[in-house]
């Protein structure tokens, strides 16, 4: 190697050198920048942890305990009531056309009787109303077909499932 070789090579690892150290520098700079900066809370981040760690129960104890179970126990019926679909009216004919039973009882699939006198009117021949009330209610598995309980929305109350099946009845003598 000749001596202007060697002369640039030790001015080229002095500024690769430099460099790095600059490098260097900028990394640590970003570091202590960024442990600064105060980043806001996410607030969908925050109340899915306060729902994953909430209490999974009570305890109540005591005079403040049993009022405090009794306020719990109306809170629960309040929010039973408020999920009650079609808001808890018994009109047959909305929860028949708008609920789970058309789906089935309309073309009758998997062996639901349809709404005519061999199907419905049938049934509650054989049966009579308060039977086919029952197995609305609690379910059914015949031979024939599969009736899950309350249509399979375990939501309707049991004034809406009968409503439901006397407006059919209803219908099925039309």
């Amino acid at each position: 190697m000749r001596a202007y070789d060697l002369a640039f090579l030790k001015r080229f690892s002095m500024v690769i050198a430099f460099l790095f150290l600059v490098m260097v520098g900028l990394i640590l700079f970003a570091h202590y920048l960024n442990g600064k900066v105060i980043y806001p809370a996410d607030p969908v981040a925050e109340q899915k942890t306060l729902e994953r760690i909430s209490p999974v129960g009570a305890v109540y104890a005591g005079a403040t305990g049993a009022a405090a179970q009794a306020a719990a126990a109306a809170a629960a019926a309040a929010a039973a009531v408020a999920n009650v679909p079609f808001g808890g009216r018994t009109d047959g004919a909305e929860i028949f056309n708008n609920g789970p039973c058309t789906g089935c009882h309309t073309a009758g699939v998997g062996g639901a009787p349809k709404l005519d006198a061999a199907g419905i009117g049938a049934r509650v021949a054989q049966q009579g109303i308060d039977e086919l009330v029952k197995k609305a209610i609690s379910g059914f598995q015949g031979a024939v077909g599969v009736m899950p309980a309350k249509g399979g929305n375990p939501a309707l109350t049991d004034d809406q499932i009968k409503a439901a099946v006397e407006y059919m009845v209803a219908q099925s003598k039309k």
